[in-house]
């Protein structure tokens, strides 16, 4: 049986850097009991004007449930007060689909059989001139994790041509250190998005078997290592369903809370991803996330982190993406394709999973402006 590496010990090349964030997420989590908590703490926690931690836990447990209604009233209030009427749209661009990870639940998991291919920088700049055409002023460049394939060089230059084309530049891409973060941030990058998938590190190594990402420590600093490397703004991420979905969207939010007290000035931002199904294993589902507990969990980080953006992803349905952006979420995005090459022709690379929203940007537009609310291209100007 081959000898798998400590999922806890950095690898050779790794960044290893000084912060006790880790170890109180992980000590918290592990603390949060869900089912403690009654309806009488979740409508105490609603009155208060800046809610807790403890607050927090108690507006994600299975007693918040039945009073998702006050949550969503109190949800909107916020986003309102914030965010006025505006929803940011933008749409993430798939450059490349090499993976040297396996992670049993991902469609581009280096043991999927599945077409693999990477746009060349002719290639990636027709793509972003079909994505500028819809009138779109902010992209997310996304590959799959592989260094040999996709290098930071590479993923540099796709900065440097969207800087042509887009007023913000986001990142989803592998972990990488605080220069390379740097480097891309020179390049024309200006947040980047990592989803830690789980935040309870034994299930986390059951699920990612090999590769750099099965270094749970490394991935879960990323976002840190980005701002030291002068990112504007980074996002968070579980995939709700891989484990106790309340349990890491309290790591989720504890998280985020935690990095936003140590870096005042950073963006922070959510993303609420469900398990969606893959080529080859249409099985993989979110286990007990249902629309209800998704919405319960977007509201609650809204509540307690009532600055940040959140992210409605097109793994959700139409109907569902139009309600939360009427509560919670700011940010939608539209027109999108998960596939390699699929904004300006015939995709040439597979998927990564089955997306549920397929409106173009028009559409998706359209709808914000009939719920009375107001579609924003771009939030940042450069001078």
């Amino acid at each position: 049986m081959e000898q798998r590496v400590d999922h806890m010990k950095y690898m050779s090349g790794m960044e290893v850097i000084e912060s006790d964030i880790l170890d109180e997420v992980i000590s918290k989590m592990n603390f949060y009991n869900s089912n403690k908590y009654t309806a009488n703490d979740v409508r105490a926690s609603l009155q208060k004007e800046t809610i807790s931690v403890e607050d927090f836990g108690a507006l994600l447990s299975p007693a918040a449930l039945p009073l998702l209604e006050d949550i969503a009233k109190r949800a909107k209030l916020e986003t309102r007060r914030h965010f006025g009427n505006s929803i940011q749209m933008f749409t993430p661009l798939y450059i490349a689909n090499y993976c040297e990870n396996y992670c049993i639940y991902c469609g581009f998991n280096c043991h999927n059989k599945i077409n693999r291919a990477k746009l060349t920088s002719e290639e990636i700049e027709k793509e972003m001139e079909t994505i500028a055409k819809t009138g779109l002023q902010e992209i997310l460049l996304l590959t799959g994790e592989s260094r040999s394939m996709s290098d930071v060089s590479y993923i540099g230059e796709a900065c440097k041509l969207a800087r042509k084309y887009f007023k913000v530049v986001g990142l989803e891409i592998y972990p990488v250190n605080s220069d390379e973060y740097a480097y891309l941030h020179e390049c024309g990058a200006d947040y980047v998005t990592v989803f830690q998938e789980t935040y309870n590190s034994d299930k986390y190594e059951t699920l990612h078997l090999s590769g750099h990402k099965r270094i749970f420590p490394y991935r879960f600093n990323a976002q840190e290592r980005a701002l030291k490397g002068g990112m504007r703004g980074v996002g968070f991420a579980a995939l709700l369903g891989l484990d106790d979905f309340r349990k890491d969207a309290f790591a989720t939010g504890l998280h985020a809370y935690l990095l936003q007290r140590k870096y005042p000035h950073a963006e922070i931002a959510f993303s609420c991803p469900r398990l969606r199904p893959i080529i080859n294993n249409d099985k993989i589902n979110p286990k007990d996330v249902h629309e209800p507990q998704l919405l319960q969990i977007i509201c609650a980080y809204r509540i307690f982190m009532p600055f940040s953006n959140i992210t409605i992803s097109t793994r959700e349905c139409a109907r569902f993406r139009d309600n939360v952006i009427g509560i919670a979420a700011t940010k939608i995005s539209a027109g999108v394709s998960v596939a390699i090459g699929g904004h300006s022709e015939e995709a040439r690379g597979d998927e990564q999973f089955e997306i549920s929203d397929s409106r173009d940007v028009q559409e998706v537009y359209d709808a914000i402006i009939n719920h009375d609310l107001q579609p924003v291209m771009s939030d940042y100007i450069y001078v």
